[in-house]
């Protein structure tokens, strides 16, 4: 008994390690780019379960994707209603796992690994190699379920372990065993695939192995409960979305089961041609079809009722010394991980940019609450510049998407950009204050040739700032021309202060604090120009080169 339970135990390790790979893979392979569709094709609640359908179905965990949906809720990416349409479709997404496992593919398995470590080992492309550890933990787990097989197939001929297989005659027991058991392992698939095993070897009838895979359904939600434990409001209705799907689903489907359970038994062995293995794995797909086909219509309430449930809205933290889209109070998710970053550099961004325009009003106003207040921002920016640096030296040590790992270097530089974009505000509100205490004047021209410059820094900044943040290359070219722009205005009002100061128009002390300024705002522009094309391959010296040859050949 002790090499049967010690063969069930490797074998269901097999099994979990080779999902928990390839689920893994799969997500860093793909994971930017099923991010970019989850984020583009959730307009109506239709498209959503379309999407969480493919979605989980590809990355073969409905557990990581609820997981992502509540982090682009807490992120601000997705809103309610989109969220509901994707956690239903991934409920039926992750029934493919045990529509695979269900085809006795176990033959194959070690050619599928053998394949799998010829991938990951010998190849240099990451792609590739991510396809590899794919394979590797496709055939893991087939290699898994053989053995848990084996070992059930001796169970099968154990008196007393047929009996308390048997035993379980309790509808409701039954389903708490699934929870329990899903709970458990973290992970519904897994769960499932050991029901179809346990049907196959004929400890478990199929009337039976339906309420065990409801009771699945709902464990399934622990991860995703965990994961909007600590975000905002909007996170932990999210969670509570696939939480109450499930609860309400499976209430229906076990008072239907309850009242037809002989005639969906006959009809779900009539489909599977009378096979256990697949009489579990079409009866786990027809519940989670059933239940989206039942609820769908009732998108809207269910969202409602979660606001009920969690009450009042997401404290604005704009002004406080907080992270708003990453750190303790956000939801991690690997795949959402670079994006999460990107909005929180985002913010900071805006905040250095406005804080910026401040600085040069109270410079021209001379208003004492602006200088306090430029200063007061920019203790914010600093402690966002620390926060979010730490931060990306935290998830460059995860398993992030592989194309996500090769932007990472690039961030720590916009982090860099902007904070010197807020350190550059801080100066012109020192300039600010000095030219309060020492009555330095600047002329008309002077404050004018200030304003127009500042105009096309804030206009060269908002571009940089989109097209980092939302990849919107539509300004692009304007960004290059404004660089440029910004750079013969900086020649041209040095220039000019030097003839108001030959001419005695403007005071030593004024001509000097004017230059610095010019100066420092050339800067920021530079740092835009980093921040535009931080992500980018292309060289914005290059494309300039590249400009200026063709206007040559013309």
């Amino acid at each position: 008994m002790a090499g049967i339970i010690l063969g069930l135990m490797g074998g269901l390790g097999l099994f979990l390690y080779g999902m928990k790979l390839m689920s893994d893979a799969l997500e860093k392979a793909a994971g930017a780019k099923m991010r970019s569709i989850l984020e583009f094709f959730t307009k109506t609640p239709l498209r959503g379960i379309l999407v969480g359908i493919f979605f989980t179905a590809v990355i073969q965990s409905s557990s990581a994707s609820t997981v992502m949906v509540v982090s682009f809720v807490n992120s601000g990416l997705m809103n309610l209603y989109q969220a509901a349409g994707v956690i239903m479709g991934a409920n039926i997404g992750t029934t493919v796992t045990s529509q695979l496992i269900s085809f006795n593919l176990s033959a194959f398995a070690p050619a599928i690994v053998m394949a799998g470590v010829i991938l990951s080992m010998f190849c240099k492309k990451n792609k590739v190699q991510r396809i590899g550890e794919v394979f590797l933990g496709f055939g893991i787990l087939f290699m898994g379920l053989t053995s848990m097989s084996s070992s059930m197939s001796v169970l099968r001929e154990s008196p007393e372990v047929v009996e308390i297989m048997g035993s379980l005659s309790s509808h409701f027991a039954a389903l708490l065993v699934g929870i329990i058991v899903t709970t458990v392992l973290q992970s519904s698939s897994a769960t499932v695939g050991i029901i179809l095993l346990l049907a196959q070897q004929g400890l478990l009838e199929i009337n039976i192995c339906l309420f065990i895979i409801m009771g699945c359904n709902i464990g399934s939600c622990v991860s995703a409960l965990l994961a909007g434990l600590n975000g905002k409001r909007d996170a932990k209705r999210a969670a509570l979305i696939h939480l109450l799907f499930n609860l309400i689903g499976t209430a229906v489907m076990y008072v239907i089961f309850s009242l037809a359970l002989d005639p969906i038994v006959h009809l779900i062995k009539t489909v599977s041609h009378m096979d256990p293995g697949r009489e579990v794995a079409n009866a786990h797909t027809m519940i989670k079809v059933v239940e989206v086909l039942l609820l769908a219509p009732f998108n809207k309430q269910i969202v409602k009722l979660t606001g009920l449930i969690v009450r009042g809205d997401d404290a604005k933290t704009g002004e406080n010394f907080e992270l708003q889209y990453i750190g303790e109070k956000s939801v991690f998710s690997p795949t959402t991980a670079v994006f999460d970053a990107t909005r929180e550099m985002e913010r900071m961004g805006h905040m250095a940019l406005a804080n910026l325009e401040r600085a040069m009003n109270a410079l021209i106003t001379l208003d004492e609450d602006d200088i306090s207040e430029v200063y007061q921002v920019e203790k914010q920016i600093d402690f966002l510049n620390h926060a979010i640096t730490n931060y990306l030296v935290k998830i460059n040590q995860t398993t992030l998407p592989v194309d996500d790992k090769q932007t990472i270097g690039g961030l720590f530089h916009v982090v860099n950009d902007i904070e010197r974009i807020g350190d550059h505000a801080e100066n012109i509100a020192d300039a600010a204050k000095s030219r309060l205490e020492r009555s330095v004047e600047f002329s008309d021209q002077a404050k004018r040739e200030l304003s127009g410059m500042l105009d096309m820094v804030i206009k060269i900044t908002t571009y940089a700032l989109d097209m980092f943040s939302n990849n919107n290359q539509e300004h692009m070219q304007e960004i290059l021309d404004l660089e440029d722009q910004v750079d013969d205005a900086e020649r041209i009002l040095q220039e000019s202060h030097i003839q108001r100061l030959t001419q005695n128009e403007c005071t030593a002390s004024a001509g000097m604090m004017f230059s610095d300024i010019i100066s420092g705002l050339e800067r920021v522009s530079d740092h835009a120009t980093n921040i535009a094309f931080s992500l980018m391959e292309d060289d914005p010296d290059e494309r300039r080169k590249e400009q200026k040859m063709a206007a040559a050949g013309k």
